[in-house]
């Protein structure tokens, strides 16, 4: 009886210490899930990835979408450096947008995102 209380104790203990030390996502992170938001035009989500002086500039770059078709292709995102509190990240893939059948990319590649934790997430603020 005691080595099984011990044993559902320990493994319990483990359960809670590796929920514990889970760190939350790092700005790359929010970088993918900010361009993901933007593809699939979802304006709220875009709004609560973006940091308070950055999101009327997100949500104007989202107008600029919704006439058209977008795809994301190979999107992947990897801190580059810092700017003092702020991470830069940079991404590599495209958004595909489609009009009236005529294809434009956008490389991704070439901007660099500004991200904050200033309130324990990390939030897009900007662009390089």
């Amino acid at each position: 009886m005691k080595r099984t209380t011990l044993i559902l104790l320990s493994a319990f203990c483990l359960l809670i210490s590796a929920c514990g030390t889970s760190s939350a996502a790092g700005p790359e992170k929010a970088v993918e899930a900010y361009l993901t938001a933007l593809n699939a035009k979802d304006a709220t989500r875009l709004s609560t990835l973006s940091c308070a002086d950055w999101e009327a500039t997100a949500l104007m770059e989202l107008d600029s979408f919704q006439a058209v078709s977008t795809t994301l292709e190979g999107l992947t995102c990897a801190q580059t450096g810092t700017d003092g509190a702020n991470a830069l990240v940079t991404c590599q893939g495209k958004i595909v947008a489609s009009y009236n059948g005529e294809l434009q990319e956008f490389d991704l590649s070439a901007r660099t995102y500004i991200a904050e934790n200033s309130t324990g997430e990390w939030l897009v603020c900007g662009v390089q």
